[in-house]
């Protein structure tokens, strides 16, 4: 059984960092992309960003040039740097993850990040 299992969450003031770690257990396979997706409240999840197994990297545009993305996926690991948060960041982030060949995709529990203004 595939678990994700998210931390690094937080509360943070606007312009502050948080780094949010998602390692995967019971993976057997192997690892298409894993990325990071997040769900306001009233608002749609929506696309924060992913990595693939071949490294190409996708962010909204939202975050680019303030989040970064990386991967061990030797280790089913995905990691999110993020920095100069804003209020609007505040959101439960969840972990994504696409096996290959199947593409069958695995979510997290999720993990808060709140920022004040």
């Amino acid at each position: 059984q595939v678990q994700l299992v998210e931390s690094g969450g937080g509360l943070v003031q606007a312009g502050g960092s948080l780094s949010l770690s998602c390692v995967a257990a019971g993976t057997d396979f192997s690892i298409a992309a894993m990325g990071w997706y997040r769900q306001a409240p009233g608002k749609q999840r929506e696309l924060v960003a992913v990595i693939t197994s071949g490294s190409r990297t996708n962010y909204a545009n939202s975050v680019k040039g303030r989040f970064a993305i990386s991967r061990d996926f030797a280790k089913g690991t995905v990691y999110l740097q993020m920095n100069s948060l804003k209020p609007e960041d505040t959101a439960v982030y969840y972990c994504n993850l696409e096996a290959a060949y199947t593409r069958q995709n695995y979510w997290g529990q999720g993990t808060q990040v709140t920022v004040s203004s």
